[in-house]
């Protein structure tokens, strides 16, 4: 019998090997796994945040509108999406999406972590905000706040993706563990984000400038760098950054063992294994480091632990103020550490405890402030007695700590050194060999191990469907591991396709910002001209003849007619904007061609600049052309971001016309760049024309309140006049204009 369960577990983990091995190909597994079902009418919906209810006939009419801004449409995007049935699949298909017939209004790609409306999905929609088609044009701000929408209930997870902290949406790195404060996903992502979880939803900031880290770094001359982990991104290195990779070896040579990952069906087996094996080192002393992938499996294993009486540290994005404190004491005899992979970055953790740290800490008890702690710790000459005392207390604090520790490191030691256990696997090798690298360091004795079950994302989405029906099959309980080195290098082959497909994601990324990156180089190279002060006035008046060509040249047509007819449109089009009326004579444009009839205008709009400049003197006329200048280029950049942004959402589906969308892209944005550089010459031109500037004799006092209205009596004595308030009635519209009723916002 004995032989008959080794033989499965081998054909089991062959069969997994199998199903990994082919998870970048074509394979489309669809398995639900589960729909959720639609919540109550979106008029019901009720915010916890706001005392109102979502008038759904309100929002309607006002984002059709285009008044509404995408905090305030953050009420109906959750009442909206409140009402969607989802589909959670491990991939999508493009069949499954314009299926009519499924029980679904959109389908989340768990591998893409895209989401996207279904054909009923569509026409929910469309008999939400009573419009024909959702894909028409004029439609694509509410599609784009739809698909945000959306997004954010489907892919977002929190105290994964995000975390919630003093009522804001944080975002968590998916790398570090850490929180990222002051960062915001973009496109009003963060925005549905915030409405999904009930906090206060924030305005949607406007974007001056974007570049990807990729472009950030190529802006240095000379990169290089150190790191424990370079091998798994050489490709991306050499691509990208022409970098070589050299690997150096260890100072010492690696005692450490890493055990082959271990299997389980299901997770709470494998949370009951790991629950095991903790117990099992606690016993003998040996320290444990137990690393989860986010923060909501983190939490769920310290409970785990809690409830078996086991004493334990949590380290997570949620306490990383005890980050320095918890890594410090991971090493001691007997600790128990659980932390996502905040611990798995830039920390040593000593076998015994850390000394330094407790010598520091001894500072920080005598009253000592963190700035004389570090210089205390430093080695630059000093003469100053109070850091010299400072640094003999270090000295003798951390003497004494050496001492009492270096007892307890031989017994751990002894032990077997500090345990490794991963829980699951990252998408990245990097994460998992940053958590591995903090035990069996400088020639330290240590272990690691990986548990992982057919429930954990990895697996699940590349494989696990298959290897459970084969569990199944030769009726295996679930907490019968297996356990295989072969197993253990597909698994890590996986990963190694799941970086690669990422690797392509950043290299598309990168493609695109290319081109966006030129048109950077030419706006802030001609911005930081005008900040460094160079003398614009040649410019401006180049936009300004470029601008009369323009207006000549509409009113002329694509036919280039000159006849007198077209010639009063064009001096109509220009005088009272580069020249004042009657400057020109009508009369004498007769037989002029098109080129003659733009000299024309321009001398007068020139002669009108120059009696301007005298009127103000010239360096207030300089000073005016740059702020107008700056002003203008930055309006029109940000909607230019904004604008390429959702060119890039769209030209993807130029691969259906056999079109590859980065050829397009880069014609489209050309166009688009020419536009935006034709309408700032205009906009700058038509403003610096159209500014009176007041000189110092013009300025006038004006009031800006009006005060108390007051008359005198005959004994001379100030009678004051009652004040006349005109009373609001409960149904009267809120005078603080939110579009609401007086007794449903303000009069309440």
């Amino acid at each position: 019998m004995k032989h008959v369960k080794s033989l499965a577990l081998c054909l089991l983990a062959l069969a997994l090997v199998l199903a990994l091995a082919g998870c970048g190909g074509g394979s489309r597994p669809t398995g639900i796994r589960a729909a959720e079902t639609p919540a109550d009418d979106v008029a019901e919906y009720q915010p916890r945040w706001r005392s109102h209810t979502v008038d759904s006939t309100q929002y309607r009419k006002v984002f059709l509108a285009g008044t509404i801004d995408m905090g305030r449409s953050a009420d109906w995007q959750a009442a909206l999406v409140a009402r969607f049935r989802k589909k959670v699949i491990a991939e999508s298909d493009d069949k499954e999406e314009e299926d009519v017939n499924i029980d679904a209004d959109y389908i989340v790609d768990e591998k893409a972590k895209t989401a996207t409306l279904t054909a009923r999905g569509i026409a929910k929609a469309e008999q939400y905000f009573e419009i024909e088609n959702l894909s028409d044009p004029e439609n694509s701000t509410i599609a784009h706040h739809i698909n945000q929408a959306i997004k954010a209930h489907g892919t977002m997870k929190r105290d994964i993706d995000y975390v919630i902290k003093d009522g804001q949406v944080v975002i968590v790195d998916e790398f570090t563990g850490r929180l990222m404060f002051g960062r915001r996903y973009s496109d009003g992502l963060h925005q549905a984000i915030e409405a999904k979880e009930h906090v206060e939803v924030a305005r949607e900031s406007k974007t001056l400038a974007t570049i990807t880290f990729q472009n950030y770094f190529r802006l240095y001359g000379k990169l290089s760098g150190m790191t424990g982990t370079a091998l798994t991104e050489e490709e991306e290195f050499g691509t990208i950054y022409n970098l070589d990779i050299i690997e150096i070896p260890t100072n010492r040579p690696i005692a450490r063992i890493d055990d082959p990952d271990v299997v389980y069906k299901t997770e709470a087996a494998k949370y009951r294994a790991v629950i095991e094996q903790v117990k099992k080192c606690h016993a003998k002393g040996q320290p444990v480091l137990v690393g989860t992938v986010s923060i909501e499996k983190n939490e769920k294993l310290s409970y785990l632990l809690s409830r078996e009486g086991i004493k334990h540290n949590l380290l997570n994005a949620k306490n990383h103020e005890k980050e320095a404190e918890i890594v410090a004491q991971a090493g001691k005899l007997g600790a128990v550490t659980v932390a996502t992979n905040m611990a798995g970055r830039g920390t040593d953790i000593m076998l015994g405890g850390n000394a330094e740290y407790m010598a520091k800490n001894d500072l920080r008890k005598a009253g000592l402030s963190d700035e004389l702690i570090a210089e205390a710790t430093g080695y630059a000459e000093t003469d100053n007695q109070e850091i010299l005392d400072a640094r003999d207390m270090f000295a003798k604090a951390l003497e004494k700590h050496r001492e009492e520790i270096s007892g307890e490191a031989d017994k751990v030691r002894e032990a077997g050194g500090l345990f490794i256990i991963g829980t699951e696997r990252h998408d990245s090798r990097r994460i998992d060999n940053q958590l591995r690298g903090r035990a069996g360091r400088q020639g330290d004795p240590g272990e690691t191990r990986f548990y992982l079950s057919l429930e954990d994302d990895l697996l699940r989405l590349f494989g696990g469907e298959r290897i459970t029906n084969l569990m199944e099959r030769f009726n295996l309980d679930e907490d019968t591991p297996i356990e295989n080195k072969t197993l253990s290098k597909a698994i890590e082959n996986a990963q190694t396709s799941v970086e690669s497909r990422n690797f392509q994601y950043r290299k598309s990324t990168l493609e695109y910002d290319d081109v966006m990156n030129k048109q950077r180089e030419i706006i802030y190279g001609q911005r930081k001209q005008v900040l460094d002060g160079m003398d614009i006035k040649p410019t401006i008046l180049n936009m300004l003849r470029s601008s009369i060509e323009s207006q000549v040249a509409f009113a002329f047509g694509e036919h280039d007619k000159t006849d007198d007819e077209h010639r009063a449109d064009a001096l109509k089009s220009c005088e009272g904007t580069y020249f004042p009326r009657g400057a020109v004579a009508g009369s004498s444009l007769a037989g002029l061609s098109a080129e003659d009839l733009t000299e024309r205008f321009y001398a007068a709009a020139e002669s009108y600049y120059e009696a301007k400049e005298n009127a103000v003197t010239s360096p207030i006329m300089r000073e005016l052309e740059r702020v107008v200048l700056l002003r203008v280029v930055d309006e029109y950049w940000m909607d230019h971001i904004d604008a390429m942004s959702e060119l890039r959402q769209a030209i993807r589906l130029q691969s259906y016309g056999n079109n590859k969308p980065i050829d397009v892209y880069k014609q489209e944005s050309l166009t688009m760049f020419e536009d935006m550089i034709a309408a700032i010459q205009g906009d700058t031109v038509r403003r610096i024309f159209s500014a009176r500037v007041k000189t110092e004799g013009e300025v006038k006092r004006e009031r800006v309140a009006d005060g108390i209205v007051a008359s005198t009596s005959g004994d001379g004595t100030v009678k004051k006049q009652p004040r006349k308030v005109q009373k609001i009635g409960r149904n009267d519209p809120c005078p603080c204009g939110s579009g609401k009723k007086y007794k449903q916002c303000c009069g309440r």
